[in-house]
């Protein structure tokens, strides 16, 4: 290349960055209008009244609004004590181990009070029947 087309080549250059420079400059002055943080705050408050903010990566158009129920808060909590009365409600997996086996009758409310329980272990302590703090195997 000679110098003419390079002059030209840089010349050109140059013409189109101050061109889109002063594009972007021309258009980012035309869209700004300053806002106080009143203003703002009040944008965004009326935004979440009316659903439009975003949930993470989440579309607002396609949120669905939960449905209402028609049963009051007592009606579904005597239903669920209904279905778990004889562990209808355990999913079948467990999800702790656990080294009571017993049946859940076995831990149904006690018939014994509080002074037969207490005098039950005292006897159990002097016949020495309890296993004593740290003694007991895993």
């Amino acid at each position: 290349m000679n110098d003419r087309q390079t002059t030209r080549l840089f010349a050109g250059i140059a013409i189109a960055a101050l061109a889109a420079a002063l594009g972007h400059a021309a258009y980012a002055q035309g869209e700004y209008v300053a806002v106080s943080r009143a203003e703002v705050k009040a944008q965004t408050r009326a935004a979440n009244r009316a659903g439009m903010l975003f949930e993470g990566e989440t579309d607002p158009s396609t949120k669905q609004p939960a449905p209402l129920s028609t049963r009051s808060r007592s009606e579904r909590k005597a239903e669920t004590a209904a279905a778990n009365v004889d562990g209808g409600l355990s999913s079948g997996k467990r999800t702790y181990v656990t080294y009571n086996v017993a049946p859940r009758e076995a831990l149904a409310k006690s018939t014994k009070t509080r002074a037969d329980g207490k005098g039950e272990t005292m006897r159990a302590i002097r016949d020495h029947r309890v296993i004593a703090a740290g003694e007991a195997s895993i």
